[in-house]
């Protein structure tokens, strides 16, 4: 009986993709960085203007912004330790700033803050804790919060936690920036944990749905591969 004949090209692809997904473990700690570099590009500037709304509009949270304000520079910076824990210079550090000023958007920053950090840190279960607590309305700030407490999950190997966070991040946020790029996410670990009818349905519905989106530019590789199983 003669064999099928395979597209070199088509192999090679299906050949790189299984790769990418043999460990679902390894794909989220290779992509854990640009995840949360996003996700911090993101809180940076929204945050920022947060802030100062707060200071204009809210006086009396004028204190609790103006007392985080050394940390987002930590943050930014890398240095981890020093933006949770505090320095010797007045800064008391996000920890324990989210519980001087929780019931302030700035403490509540803050607890997001120190979440980001722990993650940064690979304290993924106290991230955990951080970032649940976080609850917002806007469209960016919010759904990228949940974003990240997904990683943790996915992270920490949470995987069916982690793919209904993806997948609530994607609803939350509502548009073609952050939507289609979670459920992407939600869809890899569907697919690398043997669940290829859920992955191939939420492939498709990238590509019905948010067909200007980076993600949708490569789908059809995902999509054909597994319709051919």
């Amino acid at each position: 009986m003669a064999k099928k004949a395979v597209n070199p090209a088509t192999k090679q692809d299906q050949k790189s993709l299984e790769e990418a997904l043999s460990k679902s473990e390894q794909f989220f700690e290779n992509n854990k960085k640009t995840i949360f570099g996003c996700l911090i590009a993101i809180i940076v500037i929204i945050a920022g203007g947060m802030l100062y709304t707060t200071k204009v509009a809210q006086p009396r949270q004028t204190k609790a912004a103006e007392a985080i304000f050394p940390g987002e520079t930590y943050f930014i910076n890398g240095d981890y330790s020093t933006a949770l824990d505090g320095d010797s210079y007045g800064f008391d550090g996000f920890v324990e700033l989210s519980k001087q000023y929780r019931n302030t958007k700035a403490g509540k920053l803050a607890g997001l803050y120190a979440g980001l950090c722990y993650a940064q840190l690979d304290s993924m279960e106290v991230a955990e804790k951080y970032l649940a607590k976080f609850s917002g309305k806007d469209q960016m700030v919010a759904p990228s919060a949940l974003g990240a407490l997904a990683n943790c999950y996915a992270t920490s190997g949470q995987y069916g936690k982690a793919i209904s966070t993806f997948e609530k991040a994607a609803k939350k946020a509502n548009n073609n920036l952050l939507s289609p790029y979670y459920y992407f996410q939600a869809g890899l670990i569907y697919e690398s944990t043997g669940k290829t009818a859920q992955a191939l349905k939420t492939y498709k519905m990238i590509k019905a749905k948010y067909p200007e989106s980076i993600e949708s530019q490569d789908i059809d590789k995902y999509i054909a591969r597994l319709s051919s199983k």
